[in-house]
């Protein structure tokens, strides 16, 4: 076994603090990666608070992970060691359901196994997540981090980037395409700089006026504050695609109004309590409310291809295992410019 330390949840109401714990020895196929770089994601706060179900404590955080390998399984082929490496929001999945074999593992039949508050695939075995120092994963859920993205810019990638680079490309987000992200945080920032870089014309909806800067300086051509209900009914009918990325109690059929005929909505912000919508404005115009999960291994892939043609990266704060309680406070503040980043050498 592989002697891990790392920071931890041990029940939705104590801070989080120091855990020791053991990860497997390598596999014929595993990966062993000395984590470098793991992002904070709204979806931990939830997760350590049991705000989304019960969690299985202790629970190690973190699906936003940068790395470097330290070891392979004799059988690996597509990394070696001293490769840039990062891991998403899953480890496995059964690979054998119609979902796995297209490419669409994050809607694996049999679910997948996430990062962290899962189990791996003998059903027994707890995974652990990235507020740690190593982590060993199987070499085809492991992903390759092009050398010219900074290893800490890198880790938010492996969630906030692909979780808004799948539905902009699933729904088509192009030259000619009017494009709207709702929330300009971890994030929706990265929605602005995909969707720019894809070639649409690009609008940010935010509650005040406190980003409008720093939304046009990442690409945003437009800045709307909706705080005004008015300022909302001048852009009715106006955008082919809203992503929705808070997770905050909100009005939809305010912005389902927004959209265009065959318009589409598209949710990735989880929020903790369910949404009441009335279906009369989608049904008026032929308009969609969807959602959207991460995406695959082969589409986080290309994400971080993309991100390096086009010189995309997340704007972070770069914090300490220690400052790990505080950051989760001012997460929940909308405190943070965009996206907090935990240095795992200073464990």
């Amino acid at each position: 076994m592989i002697s891990a330390k790392g920071v931890a949840a041990f029940s939705a109401k104590e801070p989080l603090g120091p855990y020791s714990f053991e990860r497997r020895d390598p596999k014929d196929y595993d990966v062993v990666i000395d984590i470098k770089f793991c992002g904070i994601c709204h979806s931990d706060i939830h997760t350590v608070r049991s705000e989304w179900g019960q969690a299985n404590y202790p629970v190690v955080p973190g699906h936003e992970i940068a790395g470097i390998v330290r070891a392979i399984g004799p059988k690996v082929t597509s990394y070696k060691v001293g490769d840039q490496v990062g891991v998403g929001c899953f480890v496995d999945s059964c690979r054998e359901c119609s979902y796995c074999q297209q490419d669409l593992e994050q809607y694996c039949s049999k679910g997948m196994n996430g990062t962290y508050n899962s189990f791996e695939k003998d059903g027994v075995t707890p995974t652990q997540g990235g507020y740690s120092n190593v982590i060993v994963v199987d070499e085809n859920y492991v992903l390759r981090i092009p050398n010219s993205i900074p290893l800490d810019k890198a880790a938010p990638l492996l969630c906030a980037g692909i979780t808004l680079y799948s539905p902009l490309m699933h729904w088509k987000a192009e030259p000619g395409k009017r494009v709207a992200i709702m929330g300009m945080g971890g994030l929706g920032h990265m929605g602005v700089k995909i969707a720019r870089a894809l070639g649409a014309d690009v609008t940010v909806l935010s509650h005040s006026d406190k980003k409008r800067e720093d939304a046009l300086k990442m690409g945003a051509h437009h800045f709307v504050s909706t705080h005004n209900p008015q300022v909302l009914k001048e852009h009715r009918g106006k955008f082919d695609l809203i992503i929705n990325t808070v997770s905050a109690d909100i009005n939809m059929g305010d912005y389902f109004e927004l959209l265009k005929v065959d318009g589409a909505l598209v949710v990735v912000g989880l929020p903790e309590k369910p949404l009441t919508i009335h279906p009369f404005p989608l049904v008026m115009k032929r308009r969609s409310y969807a959602g959207s999960l991460i995406g695959s291994i082969k589409e986080t892939q290309e994400m971080l291809d993309f991100c390096a043609r086009h010189h995309i990266a997340p704007e972070i704060e770069v914090i300490t295992p220690k400052e790990v309680n505080t950051a989760y406070e001012r997460v929940i503040k909308s405190d943070v410019r965009y996206r907090f980043v935990i240095d795992m050498a200073t464990l």
